[in-house]
């Protein structure tokens, strides 16, 4: 049956050929992750100890400076710095890397000398294991086995020295990725076993607060560094020291552990941290406990393949999935607000940080609603109570600070799409005048305007007022920031509309209806528009000039597509259907060739003029679903899973961006994904294993059973939803809720 009809090697462990079993407690699914994807190329991952949305990420730094150290580590290098406790995962931008730890035998080096310390050693792959929850390596230059894991709050650290009179650690406080300025440090010596400090850095989170608890198995004797030195032996630019140099003898064998606990909140609040969570010296236990939770995280979704590749990228990107958003409460429900003030909340429902909204509302977040819809009603949460005490959303928040990073305000759609598909358990009417707020920003109210980044925020002046519209000579990334806002202004009117606003549902459907005015006709592309009505001259869809044009890390070719919400006045805008769906194969066959002086290197992954490393294009493949051609959206994701994932360092086609890039692949992989988050729908694509069970929280599951599948057989022939045909390859949440069957018989003709 043709649906033309249709309307709308694991390196850290080892790996099994046989399917997932029946029973999920019984199932390691940690075997199957490589948490080394990403960390080539420039996926900018994360291989270290962590636990799922942890707040504490103790690991290998082997870089300091530039793109490739966003997550501190890139696995093209060959030697190490130390083990810093904070590490964002796959992101554009750097921070972090607060609080570094590194074992040493022999003289103590201080000092830097470019993206290495004095005090940094050599290692190899070959003696390197990456697991969930676990992280090892021998320093060659110091003869030292180092292994990490954590629980979610602390670290522990374990040792194993040579025969040493000179063994000890370095523990330094000024360390950072991208040689943030350290405004605040202290460092203090408790006894021969304890050590604390707390820090203030300014970088891209411009108050990112610092606290930590060190406790170490073996006594020491001490050297605190408090003063300041060059930065190189070229530089005489005096910056602040803060180290405690430590220092004792060993036995050849000798295992030395280290517990580390961090807050946000205060020093008191790390070592409780600390002694909460890590009260023994057990290490193994601390590893195994943390298995166990990534396992229960894992076993949220069954797949079956005989193929040993594609279970490890799946359970890798799924792993992915997992690491932020991040715990930001300590044990005592303390922590730090977007006021910067503390807060006193609760344990049972968590503030969490690390929101990259931009990237994950398109398909993290409808993830999450899926595998864990409470988990992801606690996000919420955070972002209502961000609201509250900053005054507005934020677009970007890294450790409860407004970083302004990116565009359009993406907690409105995260917010909608949990409200549709019936997860309400937050502030209904306070999230709903959190979104008029975000989507009517201006300064007055604003609690505290200087920590917002007022001139990085959405301007609502233009468009919502007189003009009607973004001017491209008033406002720089104008159309990219027209199309977002128009998407996510739809979702407020949907929300308005559930909300009984008939006042704002009918005032921001209209809204929604703006990214009308970019397109133009003659060229069939969204073009910039000045204050004067005229179109942007020159104009060239493929020319980028990275965040200084009229899109944002794209060109025109990946922004026109974007209005997810209303596909079919797209289409209409474009001439109809045909018209349409030759516009959309012209991308994918256009010259993959980028022109301007300064092309933006977040558009990779290019398949033609689609870019699957950058967010804009994720959902574009499924266009055809709602143009009737269904075959091209089978095909071309089938295309994406060779081509854009594999099981290598460079195993990701650009930036994992906080588990988005991840996410396409889990829902996608699975067989289906959802265009329009606010709108819960979701449309069938290639499902790439023979069967895939999603066991949902209330106890029932989803299954996507693929009969007759294989690596050729990438089409669609039929398609059942509990026995019964469909009629087009959209199902809704509910089914997915409700416990469902989902049939699909491939072929390789379409």
């Amino acid at each position: 049956m043709n649906i033309r009809t249709f309307l709308l090697g694991c390196l850290g462990g080892l790996l099994s050929l046989t399917s997932c079993t029946n029973n999920p407690a019984q199932t390691d699914y940690s075997a199957f992750v490589n948490p080394f994807i990403g960390t080539g190329g420039h996926g900018h991952t994360f291989p270290g100890a962590t636990l799922p949305h942890g707040m504490i990420q103790p690991g290998p730094d082997t870089r300091i400076d530039g793109w490739d150290a966003c997550s501190g580590y890139y696995y093209a290098d060959s030697t190490l710095n130390g083990f810093s406790h904070t590490h964002l995962s796959g992101t554009g931008c750097c921070d972090y890397g607060d609080v570094l730890l590194m074992p040493t035998v022999g003289k103590q080096k201080i000092g830097n000398q470019g993206q290495q310390m004095a005090y940094a050693s050599a290692f190899s792959h070959q003696n390197e294991t990456a697991e969930p929850g676990y992280y090892s390596v021998f320093l060659d230059t110091y003869g030292v086995k180092a292994e990490l894991s954590a629980t979610k709050r602390a670290a522990i650290h374990r040792y194993t020295f040579p025969e040493s009179k000179e063994a000890g650690f370095i523990l330094d406080l000024d360390y950072s990725l991208q040689r943030q300025k350290n405004e605040e440090m202290e460092i203090t010596v408790l006894s021969d076993t304890e050590i604390c400090g707390r820090k203030k850095t300014v970088y891209w989170a411009f108050d990112q607060y610092t606290n930590f608890y060190a406790k170490f198995s073996k006594p020491f004797t001490y050297t605190l560094l408090t003063d300041s030195m060059p930065t190189s032996a070229t530089d005489a630019t005096k910056q602040p020291v803060c180290k405690a140099l430590l220092r004792f003898n060993t036995t050849q064998g000798e295992q030395v552990y280290v517990k580390v606990g961090l807050s946000a909140v205060d020093i008191a609040g790390a070592r409780q941290n600390v002694e909460t969570e890590i009260p023994e010296w057990d290490f193994n236990q601390v590893r195994t406990n943390a298995r166990k939770e990534w396992n229960k995280y894992l076993s949220k979704i069954d797949i079956q393949t005989n193929n040993a590749e594609d279970k490890t990228i799946f359970y890798t990107a799924l792993y992915h999935t997992g690491i932020s958003p991040n715990l930001f409460t300590d044990v005592d429900g303390r922590y730090r607000g977007m006021d910067l003030q503390i807060q006193q909340g609760d344990t049972i429902h968590p503030m969490y940080s690390i929101f990259s909204l931009w990237d994950t509302f398109r398909a993290l977040h409808p993830l999450m609603t899926i595998i864990d819809p409470k988990l992801n009603n606690d996000f919420v949460r955070s972002l209502i109570k961000k609201h509250q005490e900053g005054g507005i959303f934020p677009m970007w928040d890294m450790a409860s600070n407004y970083t302004g990073t990116m565009i359009g305000y993406h907690a409105v759609p995260v917010i909608v799409d949990a409200y549709m598909k019936g997860y309400r358990d937050f502030d209904v009417e306070e999230a709903y005048k959190a979104c008029l707020r975000a989507a009517e920003y201006d300064t007055t109210g604003i609690l505290c305007p200087s920590l917002v980044l007022p001139h990085l925020m959405p301007q609502a002046k233009y468009y919502k007022n007189a003009i009607g519209y973004i001017p491209c000579d008033r406002e720089n990334e104008s159309v990219a920031k027209a199309l977002e806002y128009a998407y996510d202004d739809w979702c407020i009117s949907i929300f308005a509309d559930a909300m009984n606003d008939v006042e704002n549902q009918k005032k921001y459907a209209r809204f929604a209806k703006a990214y009308e005015f970019y397109f133009d006709q003659s060229t069939g592309f969204m073009r910039g528009l000045d204050s004067k009505g005229e179109w942007r001259t020159p104009f060239n869809p493929r020319a980028s000039t990275h965040r200084n044009d009229d899109y944002c890390e794209g060109t025109a070719w990946q922004w026109t597509w974007f209005v997810p919400h209303d596909i079919d006045g797209l289409a209409e805008l474009m001439g109809g259907e045909e018209a349409f769906a030759h516009k959309l194969d012209s991308l994918f066959t256009a010259s993959s060739e980028l022109e301007g002086e300064t092309t933006s290197s977040d558009i990779s992954g290019l398949i033609g003029q689609y870019a699957h490393g950058n967010e804009p294009s994720h959902h574009i493949t499924h266009l055809y679903n709602y143009v009737n051609r269904p075959w091209r959206t089978q095909e071309l994701v089938d295309s994406i899973f060779k081509s854009q994932y594999s099981n290598a360092p460079d195993g990701l086609s650009g930036n994992e961006d906080c588990g988005q890039m991840s996410a396409w692949y889990v829902l996608n992989s699975m067989g289906f994904y959802q265009v329009c988050p606010g709108r819960p729908i979701y449309s069938i694509g290639r499902p790439l294993f023979d069967k895939a069970v999603i066991n949902l929280d209330n106890g029932r599951t989803f299954t996507i059973i693929a009969h007759n599948n294989s690596k050729t057989n990438k089409y669609i022939q039929s398609a059942k939803l509990n026995g019964k045909p469909l009629s087009k390859l959209f199902f809704s949440h509910n089914d997915i809720v409700e416990g469902s069957v989902l049939e699909l018989t491939m072929s390789n003709t379409r």
